[in-house]
């Protein structure tokens, strides 16, 4: 008997939409990243604006390539390490000598200021 639950629905949207911004965040047109993965632009837009499901070995190269993480999308109610988001602007950081990277602190202190309550 096979006792599988076919009722699973997942929306894959929000993870499609994860992959287009670190595509886009790397100035990749689907074109070029369609020379490197050898699919079609159309299936990859498909798979970033309609929520089309890619193949397992298409997930994971496109997760890996764009170092997507996925955990925050499949189990929402988990506290995830680190976002997307995050790991985007971690790589982004890697790329910053020192003097761009004190613009980036004081940026970043004057936000966590302007979060504190005021006395």
């Amino acid at each position: 008997m096979d006792e599988r639950n076919n009722d699973f629905d997942f929306d894959f949207m929000p993870i499609g939409q994860a992959i287009k911004k670190a595509r886009e965040a790397r100035g990749m047109t689907r074109e070029q990243l369609s020379g490197i993965i050898g699919y079609a632009p159309r299936h990859i837009q498909s798979i970033e604006n309609e929520g089309k499901y890619p193949s397992i070995e298409l997930f994971i190269q496109l997760i890996t390539m764009f170092d997507v993480s996925v955990d925050e999308y499949i189990f929402p109610n988990k506290e995830v390490k680190k976002s997307s988001v995050r790991r985007r602007i971690d790589a982004q950081l890697d790329n910053l000598d020192d003097r761009e990277l004190s613009v980036i602190e004081a940026t970043v202190n004057g936000l966590c200021k302007a979060k504190e309550p005021e006395e």
